[in-house]
């Protein structure tokens, strides 16, 4: 078959890649748009919707538990009927998937290649039996669950975030190796549904990036649920024992041994590059399978660029989504965006939810900078007052030379999107002050911030 020659060639259809179809064409130029598996990548198929959607089941039925609360009476037992639950979880993810897939057939000038792609040389690549080829050429190919080389793990199953996914009753008891974002979601979510949850975590507190208070917040939010943390085991081994898995763990305090019915491996993700054939193109890449970029998202070879989770710059659908606004805006607008110039923000999607944004308290403080800190409990937040949800606490960093806002977080009824208020006033380089003095709407969480912000410390 001969080579087809195209003006750029997308590598993936995840959150990047299709809106990076959609300017590419628009500017005239023709794309050929590989997917070698699902169309919308991590975010709509194992990440964001179908996790969101579980989440927004696993609440509904806290919520029907706790009716009496409200006023409000329900005869007889609230119970999880979870083939429907997945059912539902299905529906969101095979609608989104299948949008994505329909925009980018009936786009003009844009031919979409289902398979898997390789390089034969920089700017070739084969696809079955196709051969194509093009001057520009764009790597969107995602990332998976790590599976840790842990002793005894290959004698057993285990699920990863994507397999996870395809449970339709809910586990007698769910034992999730990893205390990080991932498995903190799954924890509380199948706790909710009903099953017996154990979290183990190598190190001593639970998300090692945030601040001890984080830590220790989101520990007592799971644990008030039921469910058990066993931090500072240093030492997991697996084994099967009858139809259970037997996890043995190492740590100073509590049972040698935790006997479960599914065992979910969530101790980190890894970039879907080490079958692409980068090395036959030349496409450097770091020690752990990033390829690597500069502030532009530009390869080492010229004419080749890398979005996503696959350029280890972020593991988010939001920086993925970035990725594509400064490749487009740099080669078809002008632009001189950068990487750096991005704000850290994130959130973890328990309930309630973390967001956060920016530096950690102790980040600030390595960095050396003079800080104050704002903290004020949710308890004194009167819309979590009175939607009977005061667990956590907002926090916000602030220089006390520049009186610039380093960064914050809201642990608590909707953090995640009340923290967008430090956001945005970062994001214009604008001193705390002027987040201070503006007037919010009452009642609502965000209100509050410029009241924290009004008794900063140092």
């Amino acid at each position: 078959m001969p080579e087809q020659r195209f003006d750029a060639i997308v590598i993936g259809a995840g959150q990047a890649g299709p809106s990076l179809a959609g300017r590419l064409t628009a500017a005239g130029m023709t794309v050929a748009l590989v997917e070698r598996h699902l169309f919308g990548g991590t975010c709509v198929n194992t990440g964001c919707m179908p996790t969101k959607a579980l989440v927004a089941s696993a609440r509904t039925a806290h919520v029907a538990r706790r009716a009496a609360d409200y006023g409000i009476r329900i005869e007889g037992a609230v119970s999880v009927d979870m083939a429907a639950v997945k059912a539902r979880k299905d529906g969101v993810s095979t609608t989104a998937s299948g949008n994505v897939e329909k925009w980018l057939r009936g786009m003009a000038r844009c031919t979409v290649l289902r398979g898997h792609a390789r390089f034969e040389q920089a700017h070739t690549l084969r696809i079955g039996d196709e051969v194509i080829s093009a001057e520009r050429i764009f790597l969107n190919v995602g990332g998976r669950a790590v599976v840790p080389e842990i002793p005894g793990l290959d004698q057993v199953s285990y699920l990863t975030n994507t397999s996870i996914l395809e449970l339709d009753r809910v586990p007698r008891h769910l034992v999730i190796v990893g205390g990080s974002y991932i498995g903190l979601e799954f924890a509380q979510m199948y706790r909710r549904f009903g099953a017996d949850v154990t979290v183990i975590e190598r190190g001593p507190h639970l998300l090692p990036r945030e601040d001890p208070d984080v830590s220790d917040g989101i520990r007592s939010i799971l644990e008030n649920e039921g469910v058990a943390i066993r931090t500072g085991a240093t030492c997991i081994r697996i084994a099967p024992q009858g139809d259970d898995i037997a996890v043995g763990v190492d740590c100073t305090a509590g049972a040698p041994e935790i006997l479960g019915s599914h065992l979910l491996m969530a101790v980190g993700r890894r970039p879907n590059t080490d079958d692409l054939g980068l090395e036959r193109a030349g496409i450097a890449t770091d020690a752990r399978g990033y390829v690597t970029v500069d502030d532009e998202l530009r390869t080492n070879v010229p004419g080749i660029w890398a979005l996503g989770d696959c350029n280890g710059k972020g593991a988010f659908t939001h920086t993925a989504y970035n990725d594509f606004e400064i490749v487009a805006d740099n080669l078809l607008g002008g632009g001189s965006r950068r990487v750096s110039d991005r704000i850290v923000t994130y959130g973890l999607f328990i309930d309630p939810p973390l967001g956060r944004v920016g530096m950690t308290e102790t980040e600030a403080r390595a960095a050396g900078h003079n800080i104050r800190i704002g903290k004020r409990p949710m308890t004194r937040v009167g819309r979590a007052v009175e939607k009977g949800e005061t667990q956590g606490f907002m926090k916000v960093i602030v220089d006390a030379d520049t009186d610039a806002i380093l960064g914050g977080a809201i642990l608590g009824v909707d953090g995640d999107e009340a923290v967008h208020a430090m956001l945005d006033t970062m994001a214009a380089k604008a001193p705390y002050t002027v987040l201070q003095r503006a007037v919010h709407i009452h009642p609502t969480v965000a209100e509050l911030i410029p009241t924290m912000l009004g008794e900063l410390k140092p």
